[in-house]
């Protein structure tokens, strides 16, 4: 798979990178956070290769691309450059999905140092399982324990810092000095005092007796305030003396205020967010279980289930066990049995495979393809996995079903409840297999609306039979693909073709067609030729700037053209400025043995540019 290609064709469908404010990725997706005045073309970004589903949630378009998302992360990078500070609006966007927005870019970046140390607890509970049933012997009291323990638990001891860290990121406050207030919160001469019985005072102001290391709520506001506090003492400290000043008084502010100010506030917060929970729990754990296991993917649609996984976190942290990823399991693997129920039922041959890879990431904890690739796709699988996670969840309330570290929901976590006892673990075993199980043989009963084979084949054209040539689709000079001073072109990471400086600003079918793209900006073409060749033409070097301006479009996106209909024109004297060096690409490439182009310098409309060979 071609990485770098699908990272391209992704840049283009949203609008290139003069369009992205922000960038980031999670697991399974893209997130992109893009200007307000134009908007990714959703339809086609669909159809690219990789691309599972694309979500617009929370002020965010969200490409769903599955566990290659690194490698074309990675690839995308580079294509963009560092993302400038520009003056685009930001989409208006409520004040819950502000702060959702912000939990989720907090918290984001360390799920995967977060499910790593449950991964290990989940290890080590089965090492102590094995070592107390076949050896009667406790390795909790080894070194080697105590060190993997240790390794396995720093994350949630030292929370402060990392989130201090990650919440400058997002309120865009100075790291480090966001790193020593959480760390001064986990210092152990704090931590003594605030676990002593006498008195603990600052200024002689007494201070709320609370344990910080694990915590989660108060650093993130400690950091919050502190941006503006930065950004205050930037104003009125004078250039030469901001580089020591400022980071000096932000932590004699900073300091004794998250101590008698927001700290406090943020243990309360946390602790009345957990009431909350708990209270829910306490009314009834089946109705607590059902919910969680019934909404949690749906909330996983909008990125919402970020705003509750604080809850398990903190509960883990302080208490060392959690519910709330048991309840969220049962969610997982009734999105893996609805899937599994898409791949034995369903008889397209693409849904197929989607269904199949999906059910095996969805059991190891990543049920976005699941979802996106064919539950919600499908839309009653997404019915038939949410009542089955409810039922699944209902009984692991019901079973008191609770896990000893915060660890992704897959099979390699199963462990982690083993230390819950019996019946709860039992429960939890019980759900999941209902869940998985359940859902699979209710997806196959209740069926759904299959997506036809017929779909696919119109989307993937049949190739050539026979060698043919393409006629110019511009008049001008001929140059080598190579010598283009674009490297996406010139690496051949879109394809084979060849490029032609234009000397009429005019483009026109070469052959009989269907105009499969055509972007708002006009500077890009993509057409489907009768014979089953795709051809990209790309007008100029970052034309895309010029926002569609001094161009005009002749034909819709869909339509079928005969040879010779004029596409697009453009006034090469107004945009002489750029280079209008104009890219034409054999998208399909991989489908034929050879392409060789015109060696002639300069050509017509009517002349033949390429030729390819089956």
């Amino acid at each position: 798979m071609d990485y770098q290609k699908i990272a391209q064709q992704i840049l283009e469908l949203v609008g290139g990178k003069e369009n992205i404010i922000n960038l980031t990725h999670c697991f399974t997706r893209l997130r992109f956070q893009l200007n307000d005045s134009k908007k990714a073309n959703r339809e086609k970004l669909l159809q690219t290769e990789g691309v599972i589903s694309v979500v617009e949630s929370s002020g965010q378009y969200q490409v769903v691309l599955g566990n290659k998302v690194t490698k074309i992360y990675e690839q995308l990078l580079p294509l963009i450059g560092e993302l400038e500070q520009r003056n685009q609006t930001e989409p208006k966007v409520s004040l819950g999905v502000k702060i959702l927005n912000a939990f989720a870019a907090i918290f984001t970046p360390i799920i995967p140092a977060i499910a790593a140390s449950g991964m290990l607890k989940g290890i080590l509970a089965i090492a102590v399982m094995i070592g107390n049933y076949y050896y009667q012997t406790d390795i909790k009291t080894y070194n080697t324990y105590t060190i993997l323990h240790a390794a396995s638990d720093a994350v949630f001891y030292f929370m402060p810092i990392i989130l201090g860290y990650t919440a400058a990121k997002v309120f865009k406050a100075h790291e480090f000095i966001s790193m020593i207030i959480g760390a001064t919160l986990c210092y152990p001469s704090i931590v003594n005092l605030m676990a002593s019985k006498t008195e603990v005072t600052l200024f002689t102001i007494e201070l709320t007796k609370a344990s910080y290391t694990s915590s989660v709520i108060p650093i993130i506001l400690a950091v919050f305030i502190l941006s503006y506090v930065q950004r205050f003492l930037e104003y009125i400290i004078p250039e030469v003396l901001k580089i020591i000043m400022v980071p000096t008084f932000s932590l004699l502010i900073m300091i004794p205020a998250t101590l008698l100010i927001f700290g406090p506030i943020g243990i309360y917060i946390g602790e009345f967010i957990n009431w909350i929970y708990y209270y829910i729990m306490g009314v009834s754990p089946i109705l607590l279980g059902a919910f969680i296991g019934g909404i949690w993917c749906i909330l996983v649609i909008f990125g919402a289930h970020r705003a509750i996984v604080p809850i398990g976190i903190n509960d883990v942290a302080q208490t060392g066990r959690q519910n709330l990823l048991a309840f969220a399991g049962a969610a997982n693997f009734s999105q893996a049995g609805a899937a599994l129920g898409v791949f034995f039922k369903t008889k397209n041959k693409n849904l197929k495979t989607v269904a199949a890879s999906a059910t095996i990431t969805a059991l190891f904890g990543i049920t976005e393809p699941a979802i996106y690739g064919a539950n919600l796709r499908l839309k009653k699988p997404m019915i038939c996995a949410v009542v089955c996670g409810a039922l699944a969840g209902g009984l692991m309330g019901w079973g008191g079903s609770y896990g000893t570290a915060f660890a992704n929901q897959g099979v390699l976590t199963i462990p982690v409840y083993a230390e819950a006892g019996t019946k709860a673990f039992l429960c939890y075993l019980i759900g999941i297999g209902f869940a998985f199980f359940g859902s699979c043989i209710m997806t196959m009963i209740v069926g759904f609306n299959d997506i036809p084979n017929e779909k696919e084949s119109k989307t993937i054209q049949t190739p050539l039979t026979t060698d043919t040539t393409i006629l110019s689709p511009v008049e001008g000079e001929v140059i080598a693909l190579n010598q283009v001073k674009d490297e996406v072109f010139a690496s051949g990471a879109m394809g084979k073709g060849i490029a032609v400086y234009p000397k009429v600003g005019e483009i026109v079918a070469p052959a009989d067609c269907t105009v499969s793209v055509l972007y708002p900006t006009l500077h890009a073409i993509g057409l489907t030729l009768d014979n089953g060749i795709e051809l990209l033409i790309h007008i100029g070097i970052d034309t895309v700037k010029l926002q569609g301006k001094y161009f005009q479009s002749y034909v819709q996106a869909g339509q079928h053209i005969t040879k010779g209909t004029k596409i697009v024109s453009f006034d090469i004297d107004k945009i002489k400025e750029f280079d209008l060096t104009t890219s034409i690409i054999v998208a399909n490439s991989d489908q034929y043995k050879n392409i060789e182009y015109c060696q002639k310098g300069h050509v017509n409309k009517k002349d033949n540019l390429l030729f390819i060979q089956v």
